[in-house]
C-alpha cells in the first residue's frame, strides 16, 4: 500500500521535504493549511501517517503541538532534524529593491529578523505555509512582492531566488515528529533508543527532581524538557520530555518505577535517536 503522509503545507515546504527524506520519493502527500487539519486528516483516515514539526533550534519549541499529540492519542513513531535553508524568491526580472511586502510562516520571518533589519522598506506579513505563499506568487505572478521558504519551493513555483541564506543564525535546524493515530509502535524493540513522555507530579518540593533523579539512576538521558499548564488544575503543570538510552532494559526498569512516581505518566512514542 502507497504511503499518504499529511504535511502542514503544500508541495515544496520543508514538511514535503522531510515526509521525502524520512519515506522516500514515492508518498502521496495530504497537503493541511494548518497542523489542527494535519491531526485530522490522521484521525479521519486521510492519510497513514504525518509529519509535524515539533522545535527549532532558534525559536524552540512549537507548543500547540506538543498539546495536539497529547489530546488526540498520537504516536509519535520518529524523528527527523531538517537543515534549513531560508531563500528570499519572486517573479522574475525583481530585486530586492522592488519588493514591498514579503509572506510566510511567522517561524520563518523570526529566524530571518536580522536580513530583513536591512531592508526596512520591506512589509513582513505572516502566513500559513512558506511555499503556499511561493506557490500564490507564482500563480497569480504576483509583483513587489516575495516569499520566504526553501529553496525546492523557487524551482516548484518557478520563482527567481533574490538572496539564499538568509536565516540569521545559518546552522538553524528544525526537528520534526512523524506520527500516526494507532497506538502501536512501529520500531523493532531492538531499534528502540529514544523515548517521548508525558507526566505530572504531586505539587510538592522536590517532587520534579525526584523524577529527574530516578531517570538519571536508571541510565536514561534528558534531551528535552517541556512544560505545559494542565487547563482543568490552575497553575499545575504536565512535563513533556524526550530520553535517549543505551539499553532498552534500563528505560523499562526507570518506567516501572515512574509509573508509582508519578500522577501521570503516559508514553507517546518509542523510536529511534536519529542523531544517536
Amino acid at each position: 500500500m502507497r504511503k499518504k503522509v499529511a504535511i502542514q503545507g503544500v508541495k515544496g515546504s520543508y514538511h514535503h521535504g522531510v515526509a521525502q527524506a524520512y519515506f522516500g520519493k514515492d508518498i502521496e502527500v495530504d497537503e493541511c493549511m494548518s497542523f489542527q487539519e494535519l491531526v485530522v486528516s490522521l484521525e479521519n483516515n486521510r492519510s497513514t501517517d504525518a509529519v509535524m514539526a515539533i522545535e527549532n533550534s532558534i525559536a524552540g519549541s512549537i507548543i500547540p503541538n506538543y498539546a495536539y499529540i497529547d489530546e488526540h492519542d498520537l504516536t509519535i513513531n520518529g524523528e527527523y532534524f531538517l537543515p534549513i535553508h531560508h531563500c528570499l524568491m519572486a517573479i522574475e526580472g525583481q530585486q530586492i529593491a522592488d519588493i514591498k511586502e514579503v509572506y510566510s510562516h511567522p517561524m520563518a520571518l523570526l529566524q530571518c529578523k536580522d536580513f530583513f533589519r536591512k531592508h526596512p522598506h520591506i512589509k513582513l506579513v505572516e502566513d500559513a505555509d512558506t511555499a503556499d505563499v511561493a506557490r500564490r506568487i507564482g500563480e497569480q505572478q504576483l509583483m513587489g512582492v516575495a516569499a520566504v521558504a526553501g529553496e525546492t519551493a523557487a524551482s516548484i513555483y518557478e520563482l527567481s531566488i533574490l538572496a539564499r541564506e538568509i536565516q540569521t543564525i545559518k546552522s538553524n535546524s528544525t526537528r520534526f515528529f512523524v506520527l500516526n493515530a494507532k497506538s502501536e509502535a512501529k520500531t523493532p524493540k531492538d531499534q528502540i533508543n529514544k523515548a517521548s513522555l508525558k507526566f505530572h507530579t504531586d505539587h510538592k518540593r522536590g517532587s520534579l527532581a525526584t523524577v529527574l533523579n530516578v531517570m538519571s539512576d536508571c541510565n536514561l538521558n534528558l534531551t528535552k524538557i517541556q512544560s505545559l499548564p494542565i487547563i482543568d488544575m490552575p497553575w499545575k503543570y504536565s512535563f513533556f520530555v524526550d530520553v535517549t538510552f543505551h539499553n532498552y532494559e534500563d528505560y523499562q526498569k526507570a518506567m516501572s518505577i515512574l509509573k508509582i512516581m508519578a500522577l501521570e505518566l503516559k508514553v507517546l512514542g518509542e523510536y529511534k535517536n536519529q542523531n544517536g
